[in-house]
């Protein structure tokens, strides 16, 4: 029974002394809680936790990184797996990409923003300069060769 209690002591004391040790910039991007403490005990084993500090990625992006590490050997039950992805991707999220204003947009971007080849952005910037600026997403639809199915794919990463 002694050794029970004197497990999660332990524990603590090896994440008190894994986030002690970090670069104070590292420890201050962790948020606080158990969570943190079990993701530094987990990653901690491997590598260094400023390169899991240097990413940023969404739910689906910290799952594939997991899955990658088990494939490395990680091993940890799935509630603390799964506690761990949650953290991560909590305090860690994808960086928000600004959207894509249709009216000041370049070729280029357009051409990236909607995965359409050079002769189509061309044709709605050539639009655009005729009639002027769009009054909605939804007026790309009107540009010829604009394909309405990619402009209802990639709506919510457009504005005007």
């Amino acid at each position: 029974m002694k050794m029970r209690s004197q497990l999660p002591v332990a524990a603590l004391i090896f994440s008190a002394s894994c986030i002690a040790g970090l670069p104070k910039t590292a420890h201050a991007q962790m948020a606080e809680g158990p969570d943190r403490d079990l993701f530094v005990k987990t990653c901690s084993k491997c590598h260094e936790i400023e390169r899991v500090l240097s990413q940023r990625q969404d739910q689906a992006g910290w799952e594939a990184t997991i899955s990658k590490m088990q494939g490395y050997g990680l091993q940890a039950d799935d509630t603390d797996l799964k506690r761990i992805i949650a953290y991560l991707a909590t305090n860690l999220p994808a960086e928000k990409i600004s959207k894509l204003n249709i009216n000041t947009a370049s070729r280029i971007d357009f051409e990236a923003a909607l995965s359409v080849k050079r002769s189509v952005a061309s044709a709605i910037i050539d639009y655009r300069e005729k009639n002027g600026n769009f009054k909605s997403v939804e007026d790309l639809k009107q540009v010829p060769g604009v394909d309405s199915a990619t402009v209802d794919a990639k709506k919510d990463s457009l504005t005007i």
